[in-house]
């Protein structure tokens, strides 16, 4: 049996401490759930068998189980069951393939799969005491990003910052300041050039007065982005201006078996033809997405020669351009309408983000397969192969 993705929506993604700090995490899933649901106005909502959702927090306003709050909130009946995923920058593309292999065991059929982050409302934390009454301070830990309360027996090399991290790839793999400079500006360009052309009007439903993903730059420069200083180093690479800022939002997508097509009232966008994950050493996270995307293809019986788009979280343009390089591909098929240096990493929102762009992209563009990937911090990647159903029969050859 395979699965399907029938329809894909997010909310604007906002900056850290902008228009959506004033939402609660929970509500932003909610919102963006509800905003999926209408979009299959047919579908009985006690027909959807299981909510999937990806959050990389989980210690504030998620309240351990934000698939199961949001789908309370958004007032789906309560005979529908959620789950939630931490897989960190990972969590809703693992989310889609938990999902999918559930329609695929005929668990389900139909799932609600999608994640959700509010960085800026990440709550600090604080340790307890090994015994009451300690005599010295305690310090207020951020759950914004990041480790947090490292356990000792970690080795320190394990532990280093995402920034240092990929300092250290970049070093290792000779990604110059100016070639990360020049991504990230693609990244703005595209994506502002593809909110202007409306391709994003039925991805992205208006959340609060937010309509657009704020933080994109229309009006950025290499002059500009080589003004800005490097934030991890001294002598370092990576700036503000060349890796995904701190973000909010949600986003979701509407899994099903073909079967379900007569449940929901549509007609699916694409199929989930191939999943991958691979994990090496924590620091190495940012190249973790070349073998998985090797996987996925594998599952999916294709090669890089078949491959007409690819949507790859920008973590960092380091990662990015490390990873391409590895595939051997086309720069100019990935991320086509902008990726999240400019569009955003709300960090359990970014893989249904990803997904639900790739499918959209493979129909604009008329190709047929489609792979998207994400790296995820603590030394993992996945990946995930998307076919679309428009151009099966037009490959040379078929």
């Amino acid at each position: 049996m395979s699965s399907f993705l029938y329809s894909a929506v997010r909310t604007p993604f906002g900056r850290f401490n902008g228009a959506l700090s004033g939402v609660r995490p929970d509500d932003l899933a909610a919102g963006v759930l509800t905003a999926l649901l209408e979009r299959a106005p047919g579908l009985d909502p006690a027909a959807v068998g299981e909510v999937v959702w990806g959050n990389a927090n989980g210690a504030g306003e998620e309240n351990r189980n934000v698939g199961r709050m949001a789908a309370l909130l958004a007032g789906l009946p309560t005979s529908v069951p959620g789950t939630t995923v931490n897989r960190l920058c990972g969590s809703s593309l693992d989310a889609a393939m938990s999902g999918s292999r559930t329609i695929e065991s005929g668990d389900a059929a139909v799932v609600v799969a999608g994640g959700v982050e509010s960085m800026t409302r990440a709550p600090w934390v604080l340790p307890k005491p090994a015994r009451g009454f300690p005599p010295g301070d305690l310090a207020a830990v951020s759950t914004t990003l990041g480790w947090r309360l490292v356990n000792p027996r970690m080795p320190e090399e394990w532990t280093v910052s995402l920034g240092e991290a990929n300092e250290r790839l970049g070093e290792k793999h000779a990604v110059s300041r100016e070639r990360q400079d020049a991504f990230a500006l693609r990244s703005h360009r595209l994506a502002a050039a593809a909110w202007d052309e409306g391709f994003y009007d039925d991805l992205v439903v208006p959340t609060g007065e937010l309509e657009r993903d704020e933080g994109v730059r229309a009006d950025t420069s290499m002059e500009k982005l080589a003004g800005l200083g490097p934030s991890f180093r001294a002598d370092g690479t990576i700036t503000a201006g060349n890796a995904s800022p701190l973000s909010d939002g949600a986003a979701a997508l509407l899994l099903g078996s073909a079967a379900a097509a007569d449940l929901i009232g549509l007609d699916p966008l694409a199929r989930i033809a191939g999943r991958g994950a691979f994990a090496l050493d924590p620091q190495d996270f940012g190249y973790a997405p070349v073998e998985a995307a090797e996987r996925a293809l594998a599952r999916a019986g294709i090669g890089w020669d078949r491959v007409g788009a690819v949507e790859l979280n920008e973590a960092f343009a380091v990662q990015s351009l490390v990873c391409v390089d590895a595939w051997g591909i086309d720069p100019e098929i990935v991320n086509t309408r902008g990726g999240a240096i400019a569009i955003g990493h709300p960090l359990g929102a970014s893989g249904a983000r990803v997904l639900g762009t790739l499918a959209k992209v493979l129909r604009e563009r008329r190709e047929r397969w489609g792979v998207a990937a994400i790296c995820i911090g603590v030394g993992q990647g996945l990946a995930v192969v998307l076919e679309n159903l428009d151009q099966r029969g037009t490959e040379a050859g078929a």
